[in-house]
């Protein structure tokens, strides 16, 4: 039996699906480490992980995965999902200089507001090393995202892609390669940058160093990449221009895709058809680009070429994970969620604003924070702070939803705080819009692109054919969730 593995690399953990390549059913998954994977915060606003700490959750994951099976792992191609905007630097050995600066933290946030591009995105964090870590600066050969850091680890080849770069900043959308305007406003050389491979292709083979260490064959393609959500919107078969995906992991996203313009892509055959099939949208890449540096809503190149369009809460399932710890730290995600829904909607007035986990590209990268509002010490309890913690990032998620145009269907993964159906319900309420929910998840859709990328599907189509719709949450007239919506933007707007 062949199987397609896929790698998703989030900065709560690593986890690893093995999908059958004949069925694309998931054979087994596995994720590490076993609680939440630790963030360094040597100060506040910063955000940093070690890539060795990667590599190892790896290693965990794969072994977890490897005894479920009990045979042996015959893997036809590796497709790798990763955490975006991270900056891992390498020098000329292609050894890591210092622990990623991840996609969290603030620091770049002065840099990109003189640019103007997002401050918490790889280029103005590149540009703080280069002012506070000059002999630093001065060793690194190749600037990487955490997930070309892996192919690199898997492969021994340095190498990032065309939608890597854009969510760098450091992309030419019109002229469709590095951004030299870019590069010289911050005075980066412009060999920093390795070499382009495709999204979907061959980007290098598994080493024998690192094929032993994994317990896997050497030699393995490596046959696609991509940030955590595009490939959220890949696994969900968000392709075409109109299409909406979300997730709510450690942060909230919804993320649209429109047209380019140009309609060029990867030369694989596969993806030039998902092309020819696809209708053009009236939306300029400029104009787009343009309105996204000042609305707060995020561009970039989808992993087909087209746009997506993205709004992203920082302070998502980090802020249930935290109301969780605080509130009943032993008990389940599920029994949370049984808890929360005992309070009333609305939380008989408990407001939750869920910003705390570092300046918010949706508020124009200001860091408000995380707050509590309105608490009654004689109505309030663990459910009221609970489900204002939910519906908290709810609002939060259709805030920026606000910003981007209305839609009408979101599809979303089986995972983390859509597993809530609490959460859905009230995504679905304040936004007008039905939530699908889908038997998929990053991991799974890294390996269905693997596939694509590996010339085993001929077609999206034939990769996504078993792609299960689980369920749907129909939006309802619920006048307390619209209540709580108008209370929740009100006490923001004064922030």
């Amino acid at each position: 039996m062949k199987y397609l593995l896929g790698i998703d690399l989030g900065s709560s953990s690593v986890k690893v699906s093995l999908v059958d390549a004949e069925s694309g059913r998931c054979a087994g998954s596995a994720s590490a480490p076993g609680s939440e994977a630790p963030i360094k915060a040597l100060r506040p606003g910063w955000a940093e992980q070690s890539p060795d700490d990667w590599w190892r959750y790896l290693k965990e994951a794969l072994a977890m995965v490897r005894r479920h099976l009990a045979c042996e792992m015959d893997i036809a191609a590796i497709g790798i999902s990763y955490q975006m905007h991270g900056l891992v630097c390498v020098d000329k050995d292609m050894r890591v200089l210092r622990d990623a600066i991840i996609w969290c933290d603030s620091r770049g946030v002065p840099y990109g507001e003189h640019a103007p591009l997002p401050g918490n995105f790889t280029a103005a964090k590149l540009a703080w090393v280069k002012e506070h870590e000059p002999a630093l600066f001065d060793r690194i050969r190749y600037i990487i995202l955490p997930g070309d850091w892996l192919a690199l680890r898997l492969t021994g080849t340095a190498a990032t892609t065309a939608c890597g770069l854009s969510e760098m900043m450091l992309w030419d959308f019109e002229r469709e390669r590095v951004s030299e305007a870019m590069m010289n406003y911050f005075g980066f050389r412009e060999d920093i940058i390795p070499p382009l491979v495709p999204t979907f292709g061959e980007q290098g083979r598994v080493s024998a160093s690192a094929a032993a260490e994994l317990g896997i064959p050497a030699g393995i393609p490596v046959a696609y990449r991509a940030g955590d959500q595009p490939n959220n919107a890949l696994s969900l078969a968000v392709l075409n221009p109109g299409e909406v995906a979300a997730t709510a992991g450690t942060s909230g996203v919804v993320y649209g895709v429109v047209g380019s313009g140009k309609r060029k892509v990867e030369s694989v055959d596969c993806v030039n058809a998902l092309m020819r099939e696809c209708v053009s949208a009236d939306v300029p890449a400029t104009k787009a680009i343009t309105q996204s540096h000042n609305n707060a809503i995020n561009i970039f190149l989808h992993v087909n070429h087209y746009l997506g369009v993205m709004h992203c809460v920082n302070g998502c399932g980090i802020m249930n994970a935290w109301m969780k710890r605080q509130v009943v730290p032993t008990a389940t995600y599920d029994e949370i969620n049984s808890l929360a829904a005992q309070a009333p909607e609305g939380c008989d007035g408990l407001t939750v604003i869920p910003f705390g986990n570092g300046a918010e590209r949706v508020l124009l990268n200001r860091n408000v924070g995380a707050s509590i509002h309105g608490i009654d010490l004689n109505r309030h309890g663990q459910a009221h702070l609970l489900r204002a913690a939910q519906e908290g990032v709810a609002f939060a998620m259709m805030y920026g939803m606000e910003k981007m145009g209305a839609a009408h269907v979101i599809r979303a993964g089986k995972a983390n705080m859509f597993l809530s159906p609490l959460f859905r319900q009230t995504l679905a309420d304040v936004s007008g819009a039905t939530i699908e929910l889908y038997d998929t998840d990053g991991s799974i859709g890294a390996a269905r692109g693997a596939g694509l990328g590996a010339g085993i599907y001929a077609t999206p189509k034939e990769a996504f054919a078993s792609l299960q719709l689980l369920g749907t949450t129909e939006p309802r007239p619920a006048q307390a969730v619209a209540d709580a919506w108008q209370r929740w933007k009100s006490i923001l707007d004064k922030q």
